[in-house]
């Protein structure tokens, strides 16, 4: 496949061990990448605003200027399809990077073994990204990019579909349930959430990082996060 990655850090020579980790690992998987390198947050944004089209952003946190979470948290308020790796010399901003939902977080000195292992799960993750919910909704077909979808509840008969726009259908929470796939997780009777877009779980709700609240019925909050540590289990964890 063909990807476009994006390698923020204000270390030359930290960008350059980076980069030539990169095509190695394209050119082993038989892969096509176009890397673009950037010394700094605001020369990313400014490439960002005529071009959005990155697959993944490898991000260093501690720069000159603006920081790599400042940056990754301005990208997710329009952006939650960028996979981001977090490269950086500092672990002291892991459960920030859950807050953006990034995919790993890496340590310097990079590790060539588990730097390749991230890429394969960001290659799948964006291979699932091309997913999508077909729904019959008011007469006509509606495809939805799983990626997109947030949640969905039911009322009766009827389940809306929370993406970027909201779709009713009649159909039962089972039988969407059978459409979607690991990353989401049905919440009792009413919901279901994905489970990558959570940005905390409560005894009472399941917090989206949209700042949607899902209700979480008694009983529900070891589940979840037995779905979550399951999920990351299986695809590794920041």
């Amino acid at each position: 496949m063909d990807y476009k990655i994006a390698l923020c850090d204000d270390q030359e020579t930290d960008r350059a061990y980076i980069a030539a980790l990169t095509r190695e690992w394209a050119s082993m998987e038989g892969h096509t990448v176009e890397l673009f390198d950037f010394p700094s947050a605001e020369s990313f944004l400014f490439r960002y605003e005529e071009d959005k089209r990155f697959d993944l952003l490898l991000l260093d946190i501690e720069m000159g200027g603006m920081d790599g979470v400042t940056m990754a948290k301005a990208l997710r308020r329009e952006d939650d399809t960028l996979q981001i790796v977090f490269v950086t010399g500092y672990s002291d901003y892991i459960s920030e990077g859950y807050d953006v939902g990034a995919l790993h977080f890496l340590l310097k000195p990079v590790k060539r073994e588990k730097f390749f292992e991230v890429l394969d799960r960001a290659a799948d993750r964006l291979r699932k990204a091309e997913r999508v919910l077909t729904l019959e909704c008011a007469g006509e077909t509606v495809r939805v990019p799983l990626s997109r979808l947030r949640y969905a509840d039911v009322r009766l008969n009827y389940v809306t579909v929370h993406a970027d726009e909201d779709f009713t259908v009649k159909m039962t929470l089972s039988e969407l349930t059978k459409l979607l796939d690991e990353r989401f997780f049905r919440v009792g009777r009413s919901a279901i959430v994905n489970l990558t877009l959570i940005s905390r779980v409560t005894k009472t709700d399941i917090l989206l990082r949209d700042g949607t609240a899902v209700p979480l019925p008694r009983g529900g909050y070891e589940a979840v996060n037995r779905a979550i540590i399951d999920m990351e289990g299986t695809h590794g964890t920041i």
